[in-house]
This record gives C-alpha cells, structure tokens and sequence, in this order.
C-alpha cells in the first residue's frame, strides 16, 4: 500500500511540474502581477440588458479569490459555530477594544468548493478540518481568506494556522496536512504559490516570522528560513501577511516576500537570501509585491504605508544602495500594487487611486474612488479592473489620464480579488459567485 501511495504521488509530481498552469491558478493569476491574457472582456454588466453568465451562491463565508484550472473554479470557505457573549468577552479580554473588531468563535470547518466553469453548479463541497476554539480573527476577516494554487492534478488550500492541505483533484482526497501555528491576531491573508515545482507560504506570525517551500506532493518542508531581526520590542508589530512572488532576472531566480520592516529576497531552490531591504518601520504587511524591469515595489504596510522602489540585483544588505525611489502618497495598505505599461497604479483603502511613472516615482495622477478598497486591481483586454467592498468595479483605460470607461454594480460586499480566463471575469461576494461575459448583440434581442 505504501509502494503504491509513493507511486501515486510520483505521478502526481512529475504531472505538476510538467501541466501547462491554468489562466488563473493562484492569487493574482499565474504569474502574480494580476494580469490575464483573456480578450473579448465586457466593460458593462448588472443591469437588465447584460445578465450575468450565471451565479452561484456559496455556502460557508470567506474572501479567497477563485482559481480556474481547467473547467473548474476552486475556492475556499468556512462555517462557524457562535460563542455565547460571555465566553467572547473572556478570549477578547487582552483588548479593551477587542469586542469592536474581533471576532471569536466556538468551532470552525474549513472547506474546499469546487464550481463547474460553465454552468456555475456546485460540484463539490470537500470538509477539510474541523477546529474547536480557533483563534479570535478581525471583524473584517475570515477565517477562509488565502486564495489556493494548484493544477488539475493537485491543489494546495491554506487556511493559516488552522491548517494546509494537498488535496488530489479527480478523487478529491487529502493526500498530506501541515500546520504552522503561528499566532496571527487578526487571522489568515497569506496565499501560496506555486513556482519553480514548488509550494511558498509566508508564515509572519507575532511570535514567529518565516517563509517555508513544501514539497507540494507529500507536504514536507524543503526549506525554512527566518526573517530578519525586527527593531520592535511588541511582538504585534513583527506581524506580515503578503503573498510572494516569484521572478527571475538576469538568469537569477527570485522569491520575493515583504514583511515586517523588511523586503526580503530568497533563491527558491535552497532558501539563501539573496539581499535583503530595510523598509519603513511598518508592520501587517498585505499587500504582494510587484515587479517590473529590475525593480521591485513594495507597500510598507500599517500604520502610515510607503510606497518603495527597489532595485533586484543586489546582495546583502541593499538598504543603503539600492531604493530607486518612494512615496508616501497615500501608499496601498490591503490591495496590491499592478504595472501596465511602465505605470504603477495602487488604491489605498480609503480609495485613493494613484498612478505613478514606475521608473522615476513621479506622481502622474491621483483620484479619489467611491468607498472602500481591499481587492487588488486586475489587468485584463486593455483595461484596468478596480472593485470597492461595496461589490462596485470602476473600469479603466490606463494610460496617463485617468479615463474611467464604466462603473458596475454588484449584490454583495467583496474583499476577493476578481479572477479572469477565457473571456470572462469571476467576483466573490458575500454569498454569490458571479460569473461575468460579454454579451453579444444577437444574445441582446
């Protein structure tokens, strides 16, 4: 039985490395930058004359984004069991305040949900974990918040320090289970991703800060390597969760990973840092970094954010020799930075939308958006994607003007990043997945 498990699994490996990734398998698509090569996107949907493809409501709650692989859409949710009031106050009571932001809760099952690209139906609904008395997590939060990664043979679902899981596709059985218990405070937001026929997670925890590469086959740690020391005494501000990313420059293979006070790089094959970046003195790093022609960007995190340019082909210690440029113009805190021919735009949280000249940092226009921003924007068709919490997607035509093309209503709030494949854009609400084409004349009459 073992012979043939350890069999199984070496298909499995030698699939994974050598499948064709899907259009969108992980947060931010394949490559991270938030970009899609799909075409024929509408600009307009919502109203009586342009119907969604189809809806799907979701049962449980969380804000991973949806990964397509195949014909599939992947997604993560949780459902969760109240604690009477009383019992709340007690595991709030380290914060005065606690009870306004946090939320705790009695038992929480973590799921994988599996939706038919098509038609929107429900395929699958795969109970992963069951976990009495999780840790207490921001009002805000889910516990069902990184996005999974994965291929048609295999996906990895991480759900922080609750658990990570590999799970086969076609049987939809777990084939191996770590956890990193880390102590988050606010609960989960890092995604892994799939790179280089590895598996990369960020683990910055108050007590802990890491970044590991698991064997996405059988889940064995390949390597671990701490952070760098952080010049704070509360172990509150050593807290990150930003996603990797992974680039190569110049024949050199970089995983980039933000945290606390630091940009950090990281050869993906044996865990060496690379160089390293002392950032501003921020902490609850969120947003991914983005990457464009030798330089890095970077989001400082709370409580004031920066913006930072950094150059990639350095060794050690680059603090002093290789920042390009930075900002402080209201800098992207939750939603990641996205380059569209040599622009960087960023949306701040209140909803300060920037555009910068990527090469020089020169502010070439800013625009205050309607409401709030978590989700990244997202480049697909000529156009740039920007969604508030309010489910409302701001169209754009890039460019050096801002050229707002259209603004879309949606039923429901969203702190999901859309995902896009084919010719159609999937966003996450709470509840409902919508499906999202353009609509052809002849489909109009």
């Amino acid at each position: 039985m073992i012979k043939k498990l350890q069999f199984v699994l070496l298909v499995i490996g030698i699939v994974w490395s050598s499948t064709t990734m899907a259009d969108w398998p992980q947060f931010r698509g394949g490559k991270g930058d938030g970009r899609s090569e799909a075409k024929n996107l509408p600009t307009t949907w919502g109203g009586p004359f342009t119907p969604y493809a189809w809806q799907c409501r979701i049962p449980g709650r969380g804000w991973s984004s949806p990964v397509i692989i195949g014909n599939s859409v992947w997604l993560t949710a949780s459902e969760v069991t109240s604690l009477p009031e009383e019992r709340s106050k007690e595991k709030l009571a380290f914060d005065p305040e606690g009870p306004l932001y946090f939320q705790t809760h009695q038992e929480v099952s973590c799921f994988a949900l599996e939706i038919d690209f098509d038609s929107g139906k429900l395929k699958r609904k795969i109970e992963l974990l069951t976990v009495q008395s999780p840790q207490a997590i921001h009002g805000l939060n889910s516990y069902a918040t990184p996005t999974p990664t994965g291929n048609d043979q295999l996906i990895v679902f991480h759900f922080g320090s609750i658990g990570t899981f590999g799970v086969e596709v076609v049987s939809g059985k777990m084939l191996w289970q770590r956890k990193f218990p880390i102590e988050e405070i606010t609960g989960p937001a890092s995604s892994p991703i799939f790179a280089d026929g590895r598996v990369f997670l960020i683990n910055d925890g108050a007590d802990e800060q890491y970044v590991v590469a698991l064997d996405p086959t059988t889940g064995e740690t390949i390597w671990k390597t701490p952070r760098p020391p952080m010049s704070v005494r509360d172990k509150q501000f050593k807290r990150a969760f930003s996603t990797p990313i992974f680039i190569e420059h110049e024949g050199r293979k970089q995983l980039l990973a933000p945290t606390a006070q630091w940009l950090v790089s990281y050869d993906p094959l044996t865990g060496k840092e690379w160089w390293r970046c002392k950032t501003a003195e921020g902490y609850s790093v969120v947003p991914q970094a983005a990457y464009h022609e030798g330089t890095a960007f970077v989001s400082t995190g709370f409580m004031k954010p920066e913006l930072w340019a950094i150059r990639i082909d350095g060794e050690g210690d680059v603090t002093d020799s290789h920042v390009a440029w930075k900002s402080t113009r209201q800098a992207p805190d939750v939603a990641s930075p996205i380059i569209v021919d040599g622009l960087l735009y960023t949306v701040s949280s209140r909803g300060i939308l920037n555009c910068f000249d990527a090469k020089s940092g020169q502010l070439v226009w800013q625009q205050r958006m309607e409401g709030a921003y978590a989700a990244s924007p997202i480049f697909a068709d000529g156009k740039l994607f920007v969604v508030n919490q309010s489910g409302v997607t701001t169209v754009l035509e890039p460019g050096r003007t801002y050229t707002e093309l259209a603004r879309n209503e949606t039923f429901g709030e969203t702190l999901s990043t859309l995902a896009i494949a084919k010719d159609r854009i999937l966003l996450r609400t709470d509840p409902i997945l919508y499906c999202i084409e353009k609509i052809s004349e002849i489909d109009r009459r």
